[in-house]
């Protein structure tokens, strides 16, 4: 999202909110970085590096109300269609945040995941990321345009983050941790604050700001996304259970995720 194409003018509102959506994630990267790139990790560090995450996604949350708030409806049903095959979901940084914080398994569809493991090939794993149900018909493995753009552009550079982070990914480094380094409380808490914040409150504000402009709810259709995406079926979280770090919640704790928000 670039370039207003249309002379409604809130039209450049949302471009430039997803171009400062863009800077945070890079922010977002490089302290990611910082945690997978240090060869002598501590709790305090960890913990530090999560926090500031966590505020920066606190951040993406509450400025949903610009979305929500600052943009006309009505202007927005008009240029949305000039900005088709770009969406939300279309955020190559955003999709590298998920790959750097946790093994690829716990980003598998959930329909598909006990078919995958870690002798799985990379490439047959991409092409069942939760993400893909938001632009695959998997009766028919044919894609839409939005998903074989967007892989078109990025695929061999996924390949290689993914391959890269394989083993230094957040819960990675997390498991790598002595015993009682992984027992810190802080530590610990953090782990949850970050995953919670991620999966559940940033996705659900985001959730909501689309079904405020594009309707739809468990029990009707909704129009399509920006960039014709089945958003529906990919945001939710009771849907996916996306899940970074599964090893600092409990058994019930997972069996209910995303329920009641």
């Amino acid at each position: 999202l670039q370039t207003q194409r249309t002379n409604l003018p809130d039209e450049m509102v949302f471009i430039m909110y997803h171009q400062v959506n863009e800077l945070l994630f890079k922010m977002i990267l490089w302290e990611i970085q910082q945690v997978s790139k240090n060869t002598d990790l501590t709790a305090a560090f960890f913990t530090e590096k999560l926090m500031r995450i966590s505020r920066y996604f606190d951040m993406l949350t509450s400025s949903f109300n610009i979305m929500r708030e600052g943009m006309d409806r009505a202007q927005y049903m008009k240029f949305r269609t000039t900005l088709t095959p770009a969406s939300g979901f279309q955020s190559a940084q955003y999709r590298k945040i998920e790959f750097a914080s946790t093994d690829l398994i716990n980003l598998i569809d959930a329909r598909f995941r006990d078919t995958i493991d870690r002798n799985t090939s990379y490439e047959h794993a991409l092409e069942h990321l939760y993400w893909q149900a938001a632009g695959k018909d998997f009766k028919t493995g044919e894609k839409s345009y939005l998903l074989s753009s967007f892989e078109k552009r990025y695929h061999s550079e996924f390949i290689d983050f993914t391959q890269e982070y394989n083993t230094i990914n957040l819960y990675a480094k997390f498991k790598g941790l002595s015993e009682k380094v992984k027992q810190d409380p802080d530590l610990l808490k953090a782990m949850r604050h970050f995953d919670y914040t991620v999966n559940i409150t940033w996705v659900m504000a985001h959730y909501n700001a689309a079904r405020y402009y594009i309707g739809g709810s468990d029990n009707q259709d909704a129009v399509e996304a920006t960039g014709g995406s089945d958003w529906t079926k990919y945001m939710l979280p009771k849907y996916q259970k996306r899940v970074f770090f599964p090893g600092v919640w409990s058994t019930q704790e997972l069996a209910d995720w995303g329920k009641n928000v």
